[in-house]
């Protein structure tokens, strides 16, 4: 007998650790029967699973009284279920055409951001979209039609950062059954019938001529492909990583990799094997992990990697294969790499200018000292950064209930004054609750995907000269609030 969607739900999330107990998870809702579903879902297991939920919108402004319609539906469930609503409001088509984008992908670089914002801002800990097992067949159908490598067949990821897809192995027309069943109401956007966009060809005609005519489970079938795609890249991934980080450095105007380690960055480890053979097969991982090295450092200058093709990949490969010193490859958004004797550097074309103003923010930082009250709330304005910080003294017992939810809450027994609060600095190292060994806070950032140009002015805690909280990641280890705690601090931001 098939178990129930809430079981299963609840199951997937268990199993792929998207929410902790004690976490402030993030629900986007649009108003659409999948974002609906989620949070309804999500809100009847809140107390099993010791989560916490706030519903997060997006006003892509762009069908007029139908978006506003949709805002307002969204914000009365919210407050129907007792939930926070934040919401946001962009001018999508205004930003697409300053950028030169189409409207799909500026509503999704906006939301994206928007949704990043709330978890470094410690609104959230992590975002749950309602994406679906039809929207994963739906992508890597169309990466295949548009012409995909490895990544693109791996399609919507089950966790990807802070954001998790609890219902990515949910069919659409199950989550309508479900509402349906529970008399609950949705608002459909009109744009999915607009045939003339590829996604709603696919959903409208092509998936469903293909479960008609050729496999029934066409759906399963591509949501499986994914997924073995998906282990193949983080596998691939994760050698690109320890290869880049043993043979790539930051020079003074941006990352260096020697000619000969960029085209066979495995080295030695590819030796040892005999027969001609084998031998061309070393050649062809060479050259695979290669072109990942180069996608690799262009994120690493650039931040990102979109609009990075195949041609960009093997022009820099030509150079790295015999160019002559001074050459140079034109990427895009300004990147270039240029062959130096038996090195390419790659950098941005502002990188030196970029790193001065990182530098000149870093050295005329902050540095504000907090004076922790015994209960109650000290406050510290912070206008290099247009922030009013507080950080609220509570009784953690007569709390808990409440103040176990935040990650970032700090035992206040295990801290000792003089307490700072300051700014990132290069060096800085941090251990965060939960992890094994501490790591460069760089790093660190680094991975919440935190843009360089905010990390110079990004906010810490710093008590008796270690560092004890930063904003977006968990408290440190060595004084997060726990079970023995009797007084903890908890900190919140807001602009001014």
């Amino acid at each position: 007998m098939r178990s129930s969607l809430p079981h299963r739900v609840k199951e997937m999330m268990e199993r792929r650790r998207m929410a902790a107990a004690g976490e402030r998870l993030g629900v986007a809702v649009s108003g659409g029967a999948d974002s609906v579903a989620l949070v309804r879902l999500l809100d009847g297991m809140q107390d099993e699973m010791g989560i916490r939920l706030a519903v997060l919108h997006f006003q892509h402004g762009l069908r007029g009284e139908e978006s506003a319609g949709d805002e307002r539906f969204v914000g009365e469930l919210a407050e129907r279920l007792g939930l926070e609503f934040l919401r946001e409001e962009a001018d999508v088509a205004g930003w697409a055409g300053r950028e030169g984008v189409n409207l799909e992908e500026a509503g999704r670089r906006l939301r994206t951001e928007f949704f990043g914002r709330m978890v470094r801002e410690g609104r959230v800990t992590r975002v749950a979209t309602a994406h679906t097992a039809d929207d994963q067949a739906e992508t890597v159908l169309a990466h295949l039609l548009r012409g995909s490598g490895l990544a693109g067949l791996a399609g919507i990821h089950l966790v990807a950062g802070a954001v998790v897809r609890p219902l990515l192995e949910v069919r659409r027309a199950e989550l309508r059954e479900w509402l349906r069943a529970m008399g609950q109401e949705w608002r459909e956007d009109s744009t999915n019938q607009d045939t003339t966009r590829l996604r709603a060809r696919l959903r409208a005609e092509l998936l469903p001529q293909l479960e008609r005519d050729y496999q029934p489970q066409i759906a399963a079938q591509l949501c499986r492909l994914a997924e073995l795609a998906r282990e193949e890249e983080e596998f691939a991934e994760a050698l690109v990583e320890a290869r880049f980080a043993a043979l790539a450095r930051r020079g003074q105007e941006g990352v260096v990799i020697r000619a000969a380690d960029l085209l066979a960055p495995l080295g030695e480890m590819e030796r040892g094997r005999e027969g001609e053979g084998n031998s061309q097969e070393r050649v062809l991982h060479q050259t695979a992990l290669a072109r990942r090295m180069v996608r690799r450092t262009v994120e690493e200058v650039l931040g990102h990697r979109r609009g990075l093709t195949a041609e960009h990949v093997e022009s820099v490969l030509h150079l790295a294969r015999g160019a002559m010193s001074g050459r140079r490859a034109e990427l895009p958004h300004g990147v270039v790499a240029v062959r130096s004797f038996d090195e390419v550097m790659f950098a941005a074309g502002n990188l030196t200018g970029r790193e001065e103003r990182l530098k000149e923010q870093r050295a005329s930082g902050y540095r504000l000292r907090v004076e922790l009250p015994e209960r109650g709330t000290a406050e510290v304005i912070v206008p290099a950064i247009g922030r009013r910080v507080r950080l609220k003294v509570v009784d953690w017992t007569s709390t808990a209930g409440e103040t176990k939810l935040i990650e970032a809450a700090l035992d206040a027994g295990r801290m000792s004054p003089p307490f700072f609060l300051r700014n990132w600095h290069p060096g800085d190292v941090y251990l965060p609750r939960g992890r094994r060994r501490a790591r460069k806070l760089k790093e660190l950032l680094r991975e919440a995907r935190v843009p360089a140009a905010e990390r110079a002015l990004w906010p810490v805690l710093e008590s008796e000269g270690r560092l004890v909280w930063v904003r977006g990641l968990p408290a440190a280890a060595s004084c997060a609030a726990s079970a023995g705690t009797r007084s903890a601090v908890v900190i919140s931001e807001e602009k001014i």
